[in-house]
């Protein structure tokens, strides 16, 4: 029987929260520490970072806890769960970027990961030379990387800026270069994070063909990303992490049941319970809900009725806010995305709103197809983010006459309902 090439078992990883924070130290510091008898001496004469203090005790913080689970050659593996649910965690332990706190992790293939926005490249280097750096680190000879050199330029698009350092790139461009090295240096196993949503859609669909055509060649593919429908289209085996635990782990219609369901409940818990949000709290959302055109909450409309999300806010300020930005990212029944209202650039900017009030986004003749949607939303003041909570709502959208012609739309049309003209020349 074939082994695994990846197996883990019992795996955690703890943090402390409130423990003291040991000072950043720099390459000379360890250096002199290691010397025998100057080793403190020259310590005090290198400046480093305060040491930080707190009067609360420690506190252990598992990201992850006992996750078991093991991968075969060739299989691609989605990775789903919410944030802050460990699935980042996890991959970092794969790729070796942080060790895990107790369990056993055993990878039987060359890694090659895309993290985050900057890992594994050298700012200052150009992209030509962060190349053949990511290939020596994966291993591969200078005459192998050379050989993939063309392929992975092609497929990166950044061929003008080649000879330019990354810290020049934009986060698309830089995304671009790093899966394209990633992708075609030939890794046993390919470990893939949310990374890819920087991307543009054209590029992400790229991306996702180039990692089922590594699949195919009987490599492995690790991939995490909250959009469902690329989750299902490349996986046919999905583990969903919850609160640092494998929640599910088996076939991707299943696993995606499963998360969805999590999501939905989600979204039913009060807005003003909700301590999954982001931002700095100078504006904060009380609560959401949708009205139909009569002004009365619902929770399902029509296609091509008149409908509102309105969003109730309260701040601790006692002035009025300036240059306030306020979004709503509708999600479909995968959780893709599927558009985003803003008030600042759809000609309704907020130069300034009170300290409490209601927000209300009005759609006019929904043009969307029957389905379950939801919704994340987000707002911004002078553009730092005062909140922003995800899956803080949904709604259902029945069948209705949107084109005045006695039809309905089927339901394997699309999210979209689109006016349009016919006539014959």
């Amino acid at each position: 029987m074939t082994l695994p090439i990846i197996e883990i078992t019992g795996l955690g990883k703890k943090y402390q929260l409130g423990a003291h924070k040991e000072p950043y130290l720099s390459i000379r510091d360890s250096l002199a520490r290691s010397v025998k008898g100057i080793g403190q001496k020259l310590s005090r004469l290198t400046t480093h970072s305060p040491r930080l203090t707190t009067h609360n005790s420690p506190e252990d913080f598992w990201a992850l806890r006992d996750v078991s689970f093991s991968v075969q050659q060739g299989e691609a593996v989605g990775i789903i769960g919410r944030n802050g649910a460990g699935k980042s965690t996890l991959l970092k332990i794969l790729s070796q970027i942080t060790p895990p706190t107790e369990g056993k992790i055993t990878c039987r293939g060359r890694i090659a990961s895309l993290l985050e926005v900057g890992t594994g490249f050298h700012p200052e280097l150009t992209g030509r030379e962060n190349i053949y750096l990511n290939g020596a680190i994966l291993g591969m000879t200078r005459a192998e990387i050379k050989r993939k050199f063309d392929e992975i330029v092609a497929f990166s698009e950044v061929e003008k800026f080649l000879d330019t350092p990354v810290k020049r790139y934009s986060s698309g461009m830089y995304v671009r270069l790093a899966f394209a090295v990633a992708a075609n240096l030939d890794p046993e196993i390919l470990i893939i994070d949310e990374v890819l949503a920087v991307g543009d859609s054209e590029f992400q669909k790229k991306c996702l063909g180039r990692m089922a055509e590594v699949a195919k060649c009987g490599r492995t593919v690790i991939f995490v990303s909250h959009n469902m429908s690329a989750i299902s289209a490349l996986c046919k085996t999905c583990v969903l992490i919850k609160n640092g635990s494998v929640d599910y782990y088996g076939v991707t219609e299943a696993a995606i049941e499963r998360y969805l369901s999590v999501l939905a409940y989600t979204a039913h818990t009060p807005v003003s319970q909700r301590n999954d949000r982001k931002g700095n709290g100078y504006l904060k959302f009380t609560d959401v809900w949708l009205e139909n055109s009569n002004g009365s909450r619902v929770s399902s409309i029509c296609s091509g009725d008149d409908v509102s999300i309105v969003a109730s806010y309260d701040s601790k300020s006692q002035e009025n806010h300036k240059n306030v930005c306020i979004a709503l990212a509708l999600r479909g029944n995968l959780n893709e995305s599927i558009t985003d209202l803003r008030s600042d650039i759809s000609g309704h900017p907020f130069t300034s709103i009170p300290p409490r009030g209601k927000i209300v986004c009005k759609i006019p003749r929904l043009p969307l197809n029957a389905g379950r949607y939801g919704f994340n939303i987000y707002s911004s003041i002078n553009g730092n983010i005062a909140d922003w909570i995800q899956d803080v709502g949904e709604f259902h959208v029945e069948a209705g006459d949107y084109y005045g012609s006695g039809k309905l739309p089927g339901k394997g049309w699309g999210p979209f309902l689109i006016n349009q003209e016919w006539k014959h020349l």
